[in-house]
């Protein structure tokens, strides 16, 4: 007995071979269909669960290494900050002792990241500098400058620097302008990962820090863009003055 015989005698006896191939096409088609369908179910699950997936993975953290810090800072900071961060540039922040986390976010802060038309911290020079950087050379630039020993600046107007220690201990209630000291404490040390340090900088860079605050030319913290709007420029003048003699 042939196949078609046996197909007829056994199944399909009572019916045409075409009648049931025909059959045999539509049934096969309704399962490749069903089978499509189910496969598109799956792909969109692992696909929706990859892209999630992605979204909650945590950026990597790179540990800075203040060996590798200390050849990048000889390679492209200490023309303007010294080999040790201690700038000799009263327009050039001393980079020595500030806080490795706030150096980092400085440093991402004037990098264009992408989907961004510039960067958060705006500033020709340092754009330039900072393009050049890898995730993990800042994290060692930070770990580096962050071990190295301050050598601070000093205030040059006595009587300014006392009417500035007396807002930054006491604030002013009137034009609300909180205590400066309520975040970066009584010796202007900060916190580590909040708030940098401001004992010691230069009075210079610390007043054109707070007037590109009050003007919105620097907009990384929406915090000291409030307060430098309310102060004003005798007020920040009398604050840098202060801190560069703050130990």
């Amino acid at each position: 007995m042939n196949l078609t015989s046996f197909i007829k005698d056994k199944f399909y006896s009572n019916l045409s071979l075409e009648i049931f191939f025909s059959r045999l096409k539509l049934i096969s088609s309704k399962e490749l269909l069903l089978l499509f369908f189910k496969m598109l179910i799956l792909f969109s699950f692992f696909t929706n669960f990859s892209v999630k997936s992605q979204e909650i993975m945590p950026e990597k953290v790179y540990i800075g290494n203040a060996d590798k810090g200390k050849i990048v800072a000889g390679q492209i900071c200490s023309a303007c900050h010294a080999s040790d961060g201690n700038s000799k540039i009263p327009t050039n922040p001393i980079l020595a002792g500030q806080h490795s986390a706030y150096l980092k976010k400085q440093l991402h802060n004037f990098q264009v990241k992408e989907g961004s038309k510039k960067a958060m911290r705006e500033n020709a020079v340092m754009l330039g500098f900072a393009s050049t950087l890898n995730d993990g050379d800042i994290a060692d630039l930070a770990a580096y400058y962050s071990n190295q020993k301050i050598i601070p600046s000093y205030a040059s107007d006595k009587d300014l620097a006392l009417s500035g220690e007396l807002l930054y201990k006491g604030g002013d209630s009137k034009n609300g302008i909180p205590a400066c000291s309520s975040c970066h404490g009584p010796k202007g040390v900060g916190i580590p990962d909040q708030y940098p340090r401001l004992a010691g900088q230069y009075a210079e860079y610390t007043k054109s820090t707070l007037l590109a605050f009050k003007k919105g030319i620097r907009a990384n913290s929406k915090q000291m863009m409030t307060i430098s709007h309310r102060m004003s420029e005798k007020q920040i003048d009398a604050i840098s003055e202060y801190l560069a003699g703050l130990r």
